[in-house]
């Protein structure tokens, strides 16, 4: 049970930091202005406080794991929201930075 929350856990800190990430991207370089400026800097702030949810209590820890997720949901994200098609060297790339989330987290100490 810990496991799955924890990966829902880190599937809602991607929609916000990818989001919020986006949502800036949009104000400044689409011109769309400030309240999506504003929205994306809410996102990034939930994004920081989703992590603190993290079951595991070590700060790199979950950091770190963290990056493989953004990797491979910034690759979704462009995918389903902008029209990026991956190739198989994103892909490969995206499955091994999650191998590592997988080993980082879930691995047995």
């Amino acid at each position: 049970m810990l496991v799955l929350r924890s990966v829902l856990l880190f599937a809602l800190a991607a929609v916000a930091e990818i989001g919020g990430a986006w949502l800036v991207w949009q104000g400044v370089r689409e011109h769309r202005g400030w309240l999506w400026i504003g929205g994306g800097v809410i996102a990034l702030g939930l994004y920081g406080f989703v992590a603190t949810l993290q079951p595991d209590a070590h700060f790199g820890r979950i950091l770190a794991a963290y990056g493989g997720v953004f990797v491979a949901g910034s690759l979704v994200w462009g995918a389903l929201v902008d029209g990026y098609r991956p190739d198989r060297w994103d892909v490969t790339g995206a499955l091994v930075c999650l191998l590592g989330v997988g080993l980082i987290m879930y691995a047995p100490r």
